[in-house]
């Protein structure tokens, strides 16, 4: 195994806004993600302006800081222009990456530009080996792992596919895999793929199990994970070939990112030093004061459903105090598990986050009736007083939890690492000086980071020295006088010939000089190739651009039929579908349902799960024993691994069709070519398309490679978490659960009474599906003129009779027979296509 230095580990840190950036920069971190106005995973952080990014990188490169933009969001057709002049911007800047989840954006990044580095965000759900290979052709600088990999993991994929891996370490969860989430977007028409999450899961749910509400107590945050903190494992991380460590927070402020980076800092620094010694319970506490829902390891030490999610509350609460143990006239009695003092703030905790929780100031602490100055420590009984018109005690019961929400002391000393008028960071400097009598003298100033050196030559020259001349310290003292600039002092080799001298305010001056140039030369950004590009270079001309009469009308329009059960794939093969795909919780039903299609003379194409990890390609093996006609595939990884099992069969052997399914989130004409070009067979749009998007999308692409799917049960959440194992068994993980799935169905009941069908995979991973079905009917002659022919019609717990209803009537929709209208009407479904309705443009 390769040793890890230092310099190989990066400290990654988030900035939202400038004081973000400042305090990420003043407690140590190696690089910054940053945002700029539209294209970016957190549209509510303050952001920055593009207009910005030159003085951004600037500051970031003074202090030897790298700085990385997110781009990490989908890229529709519309906005690729602008989405051209932003890369052309970050180029043109010096910013050191971008992150990037759009792999039509990267294809447009490369042609931009060879060499300008790419970061594949974790929002490209890269999770195993064949994942990180597929994005090598694009040579991308590095890749961000899912957060649901474990250490060994980690490890098997950084050995494997030998490409610096970015992981989280620390910060809030999704429960969702990032870039499978369509929640947040289904419900408000905001998306998690474009930067607009609404935290569906951190609302409320209930818990049906076959149809019948469960009584859960006071566990309400069926989805809600705690925080992910690693700072106690960093050592393993590191050893596990981990080289960048993100810690989430853009939304966060400047506190939390000083306190984070500091304390990551120095645990990472400590490894390198040979100590590991744990971080001390006041570190632990300073790091839940700023921002914590309780902590836990993820799924880095592996999947362990009850520690990841509690479902009592959904936010913040900070450090634990204790309970109430009496309830006096003006205070709380309570016993405190942590230290406190007048000024903090505190909450009390009833057991019920949606109902008006009591918190405001302290006031005062008193130990049985007398007033005590200063902080009281962990394990004293306390009487309590909040702020007079803060907390109504009336409110307050024996046995509520107690939280220390805010620390004013804290955040003051946090803010004064950034808030300060001295440079955040000084660099060793190298110093030669040489000359002889009557000549200049000549100075080397050498910044040993960057590895610049100025000449800097005296204006007087170099005179006898009848006194005091100068030597080693002489120099060292006058030349080293860098105080308030960006460096120090650490070598200066003395070369002069005799005792010679000039004067002070000589040696001042040359020092002043030297000391501009050099820092001048830090900011300067590095130097990217950067091409003229016409972005739709590639694209199918669109029909106005071409002449009407140029439209290929083509074949017949068809339907395919994604079906879950076999009794759905029994009904399936009585209608006109062209194509019958089996999508199964357990693959053992595959053999079933290819004999149903095949005794009915019908293609069949087999799913694989949303998710590959390193050691599934037993699932996809299996897949290609059992010689499907298709295979809908749902991830990059698991599309690498079918490409490579056709290139190293006989060219003659039949191999299945390779169907992209929407999960590969294509949503741009370069995305479409990326899947196509690879080898897949027909790709699905994202569903983060609304109606328009998905036109200028078509319009734009070869609509022959195109499947629309036109009606379904939107999948929400796509998660690791299993809500059967965390709610429905004593287990903690698919070891020793019991497998409640196989017996029972399980549903979560939002606030509005509508139940959300919960499917587990052959990997245990759970689908929420949105409890209305939906359907995109009203736009099939549309996308029929675009030249859309196969439209997939997909089902979740329709019985047979249903599949033979829904099916009927969108082939008479297909013929004409009925409007679009008259079938969503009759279904009683959602009236719209992916996850917002969206505009057609008549």
């Amino acid at each position: 195994m390769t040793t890890i230095k230092r310099g190989d580990v990066e400290l990654l840190a988030p900035a939202g806004d400038w004081d973000c950036m400042r305090a990420a920069v003043a407690n140590g971190a190696d690089a910054i993600f940053f945002g700029v106005e539209k294209f970016n995973a957190r549209a509510r952080a303050n952001n920055f302006q593009m207009d910005e990014l030159p003085e951004i990188m600037a500051f970031l490169h003074s202090y030897g800081v790298k700085g990385f933009l997110t781009f990490n969001i989908l890229v529709f057709e519309d906005e690729l222009e602008e989405a051209k002049r932003l890369i052309e911007a970050c180029i043109d800047a010096g910013v050191d990456a971008v992150i990037v989840q759009d792999l039509g954006l990267v294809k447009l990044i490369r042609e931009l530009s060879p060499d300008f580095p790419i970061h594949g965000s974790t929002q490209m759900t890269i999770t195993s080996p064949e994942a990180v290979e597929f994005t090598k052709p694009f040579n991308m600088e590095r890749v961000v792992l899912g957060r649901e990999n474990n250490l060994k993991q980690i490890q098997k994929i950084g050995e494997q596919a030998k490409l610096p891996m970015e992981v989280f370490v620390h910060g809030a969860l999704c429960v969702s895999y990032s870039g499978q989430c369509l929640t947040s977007e289904m419900w408000g028409g905001r998306s998690a793929n474009r930067g607009e999450c609404a935290q569906a899961c951190r609302l409320p749910y209930d818990l049906m199990v076959d149809g019948v509400q469960q009584p859960m107590g006071d566990v309400a945050y069926l989805l809600s994970p705690k925080d992910l903190a690693a700072i106690d494992i960093v050592p393993e991380l590191i050893e596990a070939g981990v080289t960048s460590f993100k810690i989430e927070g853009r939304l966060k402020s400047p506190e939390y990112v000083a306190n984070v980076v500091s304390k990551y800092r120095r645990v990472i620094d400590n490894y390198f030093d040979g100590n590991n010694a744990q971080p001390s319970k006041e570190e632990v506490r300073e790091l839940q004061q700023s921002f914590s829902r309780g902590f836990t390891h993820g799924f880095l030490k592996g999947t362990n459903n009850k520690q990841l999610v509690d479902g009592t509350f959904p936010k913040s609460r900070g450090v634990y105090l204790g309970r109430v143990e009496r309830v006096l006239r003006d205070a709380i009695i309570c016993r405190i598990d942590a230290p406190l003092k007048r000024g903090d703030g505190i909450v009390f905790d009833a057991g019920d986050p949606t109902k008006k929780e009591e918190g405001g100031r302290v006031y005062d602490l008193r130990r049985q009736g007398v007033k005590i100055e200063g902080e009281a420590q962990e394990g004293t009984v306390l009487e309590i007083v909040p702020g007079r018109n803060d907390v109504d005690l009336r409110r307050v019961k024996v046995g509520d939890k107690v939280w220390k929400t805010s620390d004013p002391a804290l955040d003051k000393r946090l803010r004064a690492t950034f808030e300060t008028d001295k440079p955040y960071r000084v660099f060793p400097m190298h110093v030669k000086v040489a000359g002889k009598a009557g000549e200049p003298m000549r100075t080397w100033w050498t910044d040993v980071q960057k590895g610049t050196t100025v000449e800097v030559v005296s204006e007087l020259p170099l005179e006898v020295a009848l006194k005091r001349p100068m030597d080693q310290a002489l120099l060292e003292d006058q030349l080293g006088r860098l105080g308030g600039t960006l460096f120090q002092l650490e070598k200066l080799d003395n070369e002069l010939e005799g005792d010679l001298i000039v004067p002070v305010r000589e040696l001042n001056r040359m020092r002043r000089e030297a000391v501009e140039q050099l820092a001048e030369e830090r900011p300067k950004p590095p130097v990217y190739i950067k091409n003229r590009v016409d972005i739709f270079a590639d694209a199918k001309p669109l029909a106005t651009e071409q002449g009407a009469d140029d439209v290929v009308i083509g074949t017949k329009p068809q339907l395919t039929v994604l079906c879950r059960t076999l009794e759905q794939v029994e009904a399936a093969v009585e209608t006109n579908a062209t194509m019958i795909y089996a999508d199964f919780e357990f693959i053992k039903q595959f053999p079933a349902a290819i004999a149903i299609a095949r005794a009915a003379g019908k293609p069949i194409a087999l799913a694989t799960p949303r998710i590959h990890m390193p050691n599934e390609n037993g699932y996809h093996a299996n897949i290609l024993k059992l010689k499907p006609d298709a295979v809908l595939v749902r991830n990059t990884g698991a599309l690498y691994y079918y490409l490579r099992a056709k290139a190293s069969q006989a060219p003659d052997e039949p191999f299945p069709q390779l169907i992209g399914d929407f999960s590969l989130n294509i949503a741009n004409h370069k995305a479409v070519n990326v899947f196509t070009e690879v080898g897949c067979d027909l790709v699905t749009p994202s569903y983060d398309l609304n109606i328009q998007q998905m036109v200028d999308l078509l319009g734009r692409s070869d609509t022959s490679k195109v499947e629309v799917v036109l009606h379904q049960h939107l999948p929400m959440f796509h998660t690791e978490h299993c809500v059967y194992c965390t709610f429905m068994s004593e287990g903690t993980d698919f070891t020793n659960c019991g497998r409640p799935c196989e017996e029972k169905r399980a549903s979560l009941q939002d606030r509005i009474g509508m139940s959300h069908p919960v499917r587990v995979d052959e990997g245990c991973r759970n689908t929420v599906y949105n409890a209305i079905e939906q359907s995109g009917a009203e736009y099939l002659s549309h996308f029929i003129d675009l030249g859309v022919r196969v439209f997939r019609i997909e089902f979740l717990e329709e019985s047979g009779e249903k599949v033979r209803e829904v099916m009927d009537l969108y082939e008479q929709a297909l013929e004409g027979r009925v409007s679009g209208t008259q079938v969503w009407r009759s279904l009683k479904a959602i009236n719209q296509l992916g996850v917002t309705r969206g505009q057609l443009v008549k």
